[in-house]
C-alpha cells in the first residue's frame, strides 16, 4: 500500500500564512481585519470571539471551521 508521505523531518511545526496575505484577510462575517495568533496558529477575530484556523499556511475562512474563543458570552439577561 502506499502511505501518505510527511514533508520534511523532525517537529511538525505550524506554518504560518504569507504576511503579504494576512493584510488582504478579513472575516467573512464581520469584514474586519483579523489577528494573527501565532500560538494556536489561527486568525482570531476579537469583536465575534471566533477564530480560523490555518491548515498548511492557508487560512480556513469558512464560517464553519470557526471555533469560538470566549468560553462563555456575558450573559445580558441574566436573571438573580
Amino acid at each position: 500500500g502506499s502511505g501518505i508521505q510527511e514533508q520534511g523531518s523532525g517537529s511538525a511545526r505550524p506554518q504560518p500564512p504569507e504576511p503579504s496575505l494576512l493584510r488582504f484577510l478579513v472575516c467573512p462575517l464581520s469584514r474586519k481585519p483579523l489577528r494573527y495568533e501565532e500560538a494556536t496558529n489561527e486568525l482570531i477575530n476579537e469583536e465575534l470571539g471566533i477564530a480560523y484556523p490555518i491548515i498548511d499556511g492557508i487560512p480556513n475562512m469558512v464560517p464553519e471551521a470557526a471555533r469560538m474563543t470566549h468560553k462563555k458570552p456575558p450573559a445580558e439577561n441574566s436573571e438573580k
